[in-house]
């Protein structure tokens, strides 16, 4: 019954991933997709975007970290996965389902779905490229054009030999738009025999469980609900249990954003920190009303002072300086 924290290109990135899962109830992370075209990417791209590889692929609380990679060429995508196992990647993630334009139109991600084959051959060559011991898993959605592709993918992809397939309960033409097609993942989940877990619109305690049901899966991967409620995997596990649990504050939220802020500013210009918290900030709107009070000050400021400070308005210091459970 895991809970698995999606891969969101520019957003979710190694800072916000330690963030999280210290926050709890995460079991795995995956990363945000490497791009790989025709070459063998160096050492510095990989830890670029996973220098949880310096940690034996793993958070600083010791949630494991999968590499995500991204292309057409069974063979590059073959050697570059062996690349991110030499040093030191531990799970290799392809991914299917990518809705953005601008990879579908170089052929990677979601487009790749109209090609079954093709998916076969990418997976089957990372596969081989791979020791045994490595996990090879995919992320797909439920087809390209409509949803009618999830069965025949995710057969290609268990031929192939991927172990774990994450579909996300839409098409590329649904884009994010509710609902999530809970029950088309059941229908490829019963057509295969490898691990499927389910993707798509879970935001509460309550949709996790409506998306277990409907989709039998027992393992979820959770992306934007688990941006707008940082509690929400520890809110589930708790449910797991049969015990209910306070809801993350709103001045413990800010804490969190101050820390990953405070990381930030290690990696980045502050300029690219803002606009990163700004992304973060949009999505808690939908867990916090004090976030969305805030928003239309927050929005226009492009500094990283002035924004925490915004953030922080009207909450009590002491609050501020203690860290989140």
């Amino acid at each position: 019954m895991r809970i698995i924290l999606a891969p969101m290109e520019g957003l979710v990135d190694a800072p916000i991933r330690e963030t999280l899962t210290k926050v709890g109830g995460i079991d795995r992370c995956v990363t945000e997709f490497i791009r790989v075209t025709h070459n063998l990417l160096p050492p510095r791209v990989f830890y670029k975007f996973a220098p949880e590889l310096y940690n034996q692929s793993l958070t600083q609380v010791g949630t494991p970290v999968a590499i995500q990679l991204l292309g057409s060429d069974p063979e590059e995508m073959g050697r570059n996965g062996r690349r991110a196992v030499e040093l030191g990647a531990t799970q290799v993630d392809i991914n299917f389902g990518c809705p953005a334009k601008t990879v579908n139109r170089h052929k990677g991600g979601c487009v790749l779905m109209r090609e079954p084959e093709l998916m076969h051959n990418i997976t089957a060559a990372v596969r081989q490229a791979l020791p045994a011991h490595v996990l090879v898993t995919a992320k797909m959605r439920l087809g390209y054009d409509d949803r009618s592709m999830g069965v025949a993918c995710a057969q290609a992809l268990e031929a192939a030999g991927a172990e774990e397939i994450v579909i996300h309960a839409r098409s590329k033409v649904d884009g994010y738009k509710p609902p999530a097609y809970w029950e088309e993942i059941a229908r490829a989940r019963e057509a295969v025999k490898a691990k499927i877990i389910a993707n798509g619109e879970i935001w509460t305690v309550a949709d996790y469980w409506r998306c277990r049901e409907v989709s039998g899966c027992e393992d979820v991967m959770i992306g934007r609900g688990l941006i707008a409620r940082p509690d929400l995997a520890r809110k589930i596990k708790a449910s797991q249990q049969g015990v209910e649990i306070d809801d993350l504050a709103w001045p413990e939220a800010v804490v969190l954003v101050r820390e990953y802020a405070e990381v930030l500013q290690g990696w980045l210009e502050d300029r690219y920190v803002t606009g990163r918290i700004k992304q973060w900030l949009n999505f808690l709107r939908q867990g916090f009303s004090e976030a969305e009070a805030i928003w239309p000050k927050a929005r226009k400021i492009r500094e990283v002072a002035p924004m925490l400070a915004c953030l922080e308005q009207d909450i009590p210091a002491s609050q501020i300086a203690v860290r989140a459970a």
